[in-house]
């Protein structure tokens, strides 16, 4: 089992979980109004006057197979809509019940 953690422009949350729903993966938690700022660029996401803009964090677990297809999918998501600020992180899973 792998743990994403996708980071990501609220205005595209739609598109993000129809990503997860295309890779045959239901279940996610969701986390609104994070604040932050890209390693590489781009402009602040803070919620404030200066940089409105928040992002979205979504944290999935899912089966090894399904993470190839989630991360291409996400990457050729990013490339069609630069503004979308995404990042995405896979982490194993040791256990869980």
């Amino acid at each position: 089992m792998k743990a994403i953690f996708i980071s990501y422009n609220q205005a595209y949350n739609n598109e993000i979980i129809e990503v997860l729903e295309k890779n045959g993966q239901r279940g996610f938690t969701r986390w609104d109004d994070i604040g932050g700022r890209g390693t590489h660029g781009g402009e602040p996401h803070y919620g404030n006057h200066a940089w409105p803009t928040m992002n979205i964090g979504v944290l999935s677990v899912v089966e090894d197979d399904k993470v190839e297809g989630i991360l291409d999918d996400l990457r050729e998501k990013d490339k069609q809509t630069l503004d979308l600020g995404l990042r995405a992180f896979v982490w194993n899973i040791e256990d869980m019940y």
